[in-house]
């Protein structure tokens, strides 16, 4: 009877951003992955938004971190308390959890046992009573409505912040898939450095994830837009305001965008024929924040031949495909949350 109380989570624990599932509830958590630490004391000061806003603004004795780089674990303690700060948090909602949830997190498809091992361990050290893995492009695919149970070709290409997941999925599992460690922070790092280059103008990392969202775009548009920002002059040492173009962020995301179109195209030349006939039918669903890069839907669609479809909530995608796994929580017990299982 008491179980009925149970609560498990599903965790979303991305190198951008955390997102917390509660079964029932839905999302509850939604924060950035990133922790304040105190170098002198090795205290944390700040964990999630309050910490976001102290990148790059932070005295002497206070660091903000990242502790997922690439989608894997890169500080163990650190996110051991992120995990716990968020598990914390998504309790807070309702006196009747129990003290230790299970815990289903996903995790990109290309890490090793060791990685998958640590993000096990780091839950584990934060409170879950049990912690299973998922893998994020089947996550993903779960949290789009695709119908990954079925002996159908679905196609998922999941871009977070550290990764860029591509999977084909049929029958409860991945059937061909490919991780690159190329997404949006790269894009937000290519934004900076041709900005350096080209203006000797040097911007923080929020600035160019700003210019990302607001003007950047896969493909040259028509109508190009502009952006005023701001930053330190390499040459003077002084402030400076500077006009970007839309064309220009275009320019600087070249290298990333081509990596993307080139994973997409690398899975699908491995995918059975079978399936690939299902995709021309269905399309390449797009997920994870960088779908909403402008026209990156266009340009696969292009590149590929094939329908592609932006997922309608593609920021919680993978979150939501994690807390729904919590129903089949019994298929992720087996190999430690191989979502090669079937139903």
């Amino acid at each position: 009877m008491f179980g009925g109380f149970t609560k498990d989570l599903g965790i979303d624990l991305g190198t951008a951003n955390t997102l917390v599932f509660v079964k029932g509830k839905g999302i509850v958590v939604r924060e950035p992955s990133v922790v304040a630490l105190r170098t002198d004391t090795k205290t944390i000061e700040a964990v999630g938004e309050a910490a976001k806003k102290m990148i790059g603004r932070t005295p002497g004795n206070i660091r903000a971190v990242r502790p997922m780089k690439d989608g894997v674990i890169a500080d163990f303690e650190t996110t051991a308390t992120m995990i716990k700060y968020f598990i914390r948090q998504a309790q807070k909602q309702r006196s009747m959890f129990p003290r230790h949830p299970n815990v289903m997190v996903c995790v990109p498809s290309g890490i090793t046992a060791v990685e998958k091992r640590a993000v096990e361990d780091a839950s584990k050290q934060a409170g879950a009573k049990e912690a299973y893995t998922i893998e994020e492009p089947f996550a993903a695919a779960i949290g789009a409505d695709l119908p990954v149970w079925e002996p159908t070709g679905s196609m998922v290409v999941d871009i977070g912040g550290g990764t860029t997941e591509v999977a084909v999925i049929s029958l409860g599992g991945i059937v061909t898939c490919r991780s690159i460690r190329i997404a949006g922070d790269e894009m937000d790092e290519a934004i900076t450095q041709y900005i350096k280059r080209m203006y000797n103008l040097m911007i923080g990392e929020r600035t160019a994830e700003q210019l990302k969202m607001e003007i950047g775009s896969a493909t040259t548009s028509d109508k190009p837009e502009t952006m005023e920002i701001r930053g330190r002059d390499l040459v003077t040492g002084l402030p400076k305001t500077l006009t970007v173009t839309s064309d220009e962020i275009t320019d600087a995301l070249q290298d990333t965008v081509n990596a993307i179109v080139e994973a997409v195209k690398v899975t699908l030349e491995k995918c059975p024929p079978e399936l690939a006939a299902d995709i021309m039918d269905r399309g390449i669903v797009l997920t994870g924040g960088g779908a909403l890069l402008r026209n990156l839907d266009k340009l696969l669609s292009k590149e590929t031949g094939m329908p592609v479809i932006v997922a309608d909530n593609p920021l919680d995608c993978v979150a939501i495909g994690t807390g729904r796994a919590l129903d089949n929580i019994h298929l992720f017990k087996t190999k430690s949350g191989s979502s090669k299982s079937r139903r």
